[in-house]
C-alpha cells in the first residue's frame, strides 16, 4: 500500500451520534437537520471544530435536495473554510463506502479530518399498503469523524467492496414519469415531445432474493477483508453488519460461526435505517460501554445496487 502525505492514515476518533425520526413525525423535520445534529455531536465528542473539517461525505439515498444534501449540511454546520462536501448514494451500503472513501482521501489526498455522515429518510418512499415492506424501515442519521494519524495507529485494517448491477431488479425505487399539462399554447405536438413529470416510485423489494444474496456474498466479503488484514475471525471483538432485519443478522453470525454475544444488533428498536444503521448501532454499543477503545470490529454493508462490502476497523 502506498502511503502519501507523511503517513497520514485515518483512525476513528470520537463517537458516532444518531438522531432518529419516528414514523409519523418525519414530515415535520427534514433529513438535513437530523444529519447536522448528528455531525455536531460527533464533532463535539471528538473535540474538533467544524472549521477544521477538511471533507464531508454525506452517505444518503434520500437527500432533501435533488442535487445532493452535502452542501446544505456543510452550510448549516458553519464550515467557514468551504471544505468539499458531496453525497455518496449507495443505499444501505452507503456508510461503509463512506468509511472506506474517507480513509482513501486521508491516505492519498492529505485530508486530516473527514466527517462521514450516514442518514436516510426511507419512510418517504414506502408504500404503506405493502405491509411486507413498510414495517421494516425507519429514519435516522449518524456520524463519525476520521482523523489522520501516524502509520502505527492505522484504524482501517482491510476492506472489500463490490457491486452487481444485474441484481438491481430485486431492490429498487425507480423513476416514474406522468404526463403533465403545460401553459396555454404549448402541447406535445408543438414541442415535438410529450412533457412528463418525474418522481420516485415506492421501494420495491424481493425479500427472498435479497436474503439469498446477502447470506451468500457477505460472509465471503468478510473473509476477504480479514485476509487483507491478516486477521482471523477469532481476532475480532465485535461483528456489526447493516441492520436489515434480525433474521439476516442471525443467519450471518451462524454462517460465520461467530459468537452471538459479540454480535451488535439494535434493529428491533429502529428497523432498517439504511445508511444510518451501522453508525446508529455503533453509537449505542459505544455509549453503553460494550465497545471499548482499541477493540476490533468487522462491519459489513449490503443493499440496493446490488452492492455489498466489509471492513475491519479498530475503534478509538
Amino acid at each position: 500500500m502506498m502511503i502519501l502525505q507523511r503517513l497520514l492514515i485515518p483512525v476513528m476518533n470520537g463517537y458516532p451520534v444518531v438522531q432518529e425520526s419516528l414514523i409519523g413525525t418525519f414530515l415535520q423535520e427534514n433529513l438535513t437537520s437530523l444529519a447536522v445534529e448528528a455531525a455536531q455531536k460527533a464533532l463535539e465528542m471528538a473535540e474538533v471544530d467544524a472549521d477544521d473539517v477538511d471533507l464531508i461525505l454525506f452517505c444518503s439515498s434520500t437527500p432533501d435536495e435533488l442535487f445532493g444534501g452535502a452542501p446544505e449540511v456543510q452550510k448549516t454546520l458553519g464550515c467557514k473554510r468551504n471544505p468539499p462536501a458531496f453525497d455518496i448514494r449507495a443505499a444501505c451500503s452507503g456508510f461503509l463506502l463512506g468509511l472506506v472513501s474517507a480513509s482513501c482521501h486521508i491516505r492519498g489526498g492529505g485530508f486530516k479530518n473527514v466527517l462521514v455522515i450516514g442518514a436516510d429518510c426511507v419512510t418517504r418512499y414506502l408504500d404503506w399498503t405493502d405491509k411486507k415492506t413498510c414495517v421494516l424501515f425507519g429514519d435516522a442519521a449518524g456520524a463519525v469523524l476520521l482523523q489522520a494519524c501516524d502509520s502505527e495507529e492505522d484504524g482501517l485494517y482491510g476492506f472489500d467492496l463490490h457491486t452487481d448491477g444485474f441484481g438491481s431488479k430485486h431492490l429498487n425505487a425507480g423513476m416514474k414519469h406522468t404526463e403533465t399539462n403545460l401553459a396555454s399554447g404549448f402541447d406535445g405536438d408543438s414541442l415535438g415531445f410529450s412533457p412528463t413529470h418525474a418522481s420516485i416510485s415506492y421501494i420495491q423489494m424481493n425479500g427472498q432474493e435479497v436474503f439469498r444474496f446477502v447470506v451468500k456474498v457477505v460472509p465471503e466479503s468478510i473473509k476477504a477483508s480479514l485476509a487483507k488484514a491478516s486477521l482471523r475471525l477469532s481476532d475480532i471483538d465485535w461483528l456489526l453488519v447493516h441492520q436489515a432485519n434480525q433474521r439476516i443478522i442471525d443467519h450471518l453470525a451462524t454462517k460465520l460461526e461467530f459468537p452471538t454475544d459479540r454480535v451488535i444488533s439494535n434493529v428491533k428498536n429502529y428497523g432498517n435505517t439504511s445508511a444510518a444503521s451501522i453508525p446508529l448501532a455503533l453509537d449505542e454499543a459505544v455509549r453503553s460501554g460494550k465497545v471499548k477503545e482499541g477493540q476490533t470490529i468487522v462491519t459489513a454493508g449490503f443493499g440496493a445496487g446490488l452492492s455489498w462490502g466489509s471492513a475491519v476497523v479498530r475503534w478509538g
